[in-house]
């Protein structure tokens, strides 16, 4: 696998919704994504509950368990408004509840030296509310890496890249011409939108290479939050 491939030695405790506190040793930083789903709203709302089902569910039970001292999760710009910014106000609810004081931000991989068109939300929390406000706003211009605009810029690639053929329009796949050809991006080529090192998922057919790299965030983006993150834990 791609985990095992590049992080040699590193334990993969497996499935998120097998996994129990007990069994993780000891961490200061959870960094997670999970997909954009309604949550229960039936009866009294419980906050915590309400989310049972759900992959953010299993992400807030960890934090429960464990209460690593920062978290950082991403998810599509959508999950802002979803279900009327009822799912997002359910979020902030819960992670409020277990102690973590929440900022967050839509940040665009174009503006972290990648020629990706990628907005995704991005949230961070801080346990007992330390030093909360302090990460947000990024303005993508202000050192964290070079914007990238102009006609160059590719579509967001996402888990299913490899299917059908493209157009300009955004629920189609990106292609490229070069040479008087179209084609597909490569899987090299979708490693640099995302920010990742030529072959780092290597040894896989190409359509899981594509999904992978479609479901991955870019690595930029993070490297600028969790440097922002690294500094105020610092004190500089």
């Amino acid at each position: 696998s791609i985990f095992e491939q590049n992080f040699n030695g590193v334990k993969n405790y497996g499935d998120a919704t097998t996994i129990r506190g007990h069994d993780l040793p000891d961490f200061d930083f959870l960094v997670g994504g999970f997909p954009c789903q309604s949550f229960s709203v039936a009866g009294l709302q419980k906050g915590f509950d309400d989310t049972r089902g759900t992959l953010f569910f299993e992400i807030s039970r960890i934090l429960k368990d464990k209460r690593p001292r920062y978290l950082l999760l991403e998810n599509v710009r959508g999950l802002l408004s979803h279900d009327g910014g009822k799912t997002f106000q359910t979020i902030l609810g819960v992670l409020t509840d277990l102690g973590y004081g929440v900022e967050w931000q839509v940040l665009n991989s174009k503006n972290y030296g990648v020629a990706q068109n990628r907005e995704r939300a991005f949230i961070v929390g801080h346990l007992g509310n330390r030093s909360a406000g302090k990460i947000f706003p990024i303005t993508g211009d202000g050192g964290e890496g070079p914007g990238v605009t102009g006609e160059d810029i590719a579509y967001a690639i996402d888990a299913n890249y490899s299917k059908g053929t493209n157009t300009l329009d955004k629920s189609r796949r990106q292609l490229v011409a070069t040479d008087s050809r179209i084609r597909r991006l490569t899987p090299t080529e979708c490693e640099r939108l995302q920010g990742f090192p030529d072959g780092w998922t290597a040894g896989l057919s190409d359509t899981q290479r594509y999904r992978a790299l479609g479901n991955a965030v870019t690595v930029n983006v993070i490297t600028a939050i969790i440097d922002r993150l690294a500094k105020l834990d610092r004190g500089v």
